[in-house]
């Protein structure tokens, strides 16, 4: 089954793993927020329980964090605590509400969970939410590795084709995006080598993906 055919709240009410829910901020994000390259209002879009979007209001950022699965909104509500942080269910593909109102977006895996048709309509809708100048930030799958299943592989030119429009990309390059997938999870799920797959120092699977910035024109 591939990402756009999940069920996504269901994943969030009966699976007792979620592959890209860590526990704690994706460090990739850690990176750039270390570098300076979150700021203003933020938008944490496909939040999902909201780890991501409590680090970065921990960190003195007013953050909005959007899902589509009601299960996922209600556990990221329960970490609000005193933070400068809402949580909202939304259409990604409309973001209706939201218009011009943030200055940095966050796209933590969502955007490889979408069709080709909902790609366009999200990059177009982040457009809308977006002051001019505003930056976002996509993290995605870019390949697909020892034949395990996951969300679909984008390319390279899937990602300049959807933001050739009102947006300019100021970094595009592979990265490792860190799961909560161990070895002994993947050997599992699979019977090709794992010889060629990544992990970070804890033993989690860091699968292949792109990270992109763009700039909204």
């Amino acid at each position: 089954m591939s990402a756009p055919d999940l069920d996504f709240d269901q994943v969030y009410r009966e699976s007792p793993l979620v592959p890209w829910v860590i526990g704690e901020p994706q460090p990739l994000l850690v990176e750039l927020e270390s570098a300076g390259e979150i700021r203003g209002d933020v938008l944490d879009v496909g939040c999902g329980p909201g780890d991501n979007a409590v680090f970065l209001a921990s960190r003195g950022y007013h953050v909005t964090g959007v899902d589509g699965s009601p299960t996922a909104i209600e556990r990221a509500r329960a970490k609000v605590a005193d933070l400068d942080l809402e949580f909202e269910v939304a259409d990604v593909t409309k973001l209706e509400g939201f218009e011009d109102r943030f200055d940095t977006v966050v796209d933590s895996a969502l955007y490889h969970c979408l069709d080709d048709d909902e790609q366009r309509a999200y990059v177009a809708a982040l457009h809308r939410a977006c002051r001019g100048g505003a930056t976002v930030h996509v993290f995605c799958q870019a390949e697909q590795v020892a034949g395990l299943p996951g969300p679909r592989v984008i390319s390279e030119q899937n990602l300049r084709d959807t933001f050739a429009g009102g947006w300019r990309i100021t970094r595009l390059r592979r990265a490792d995006y860190t799961t909560v997938m161990t070895r002994d999870m993947l050997v599992r799920m699979t019977e090709q080598s794992l010889d060629e797959v990544r992990f970070d120092d804890s033993g989690r699977f860091l699968m292949p993906a792109w990270q992109l910035t763009a700039v909204r024109a």
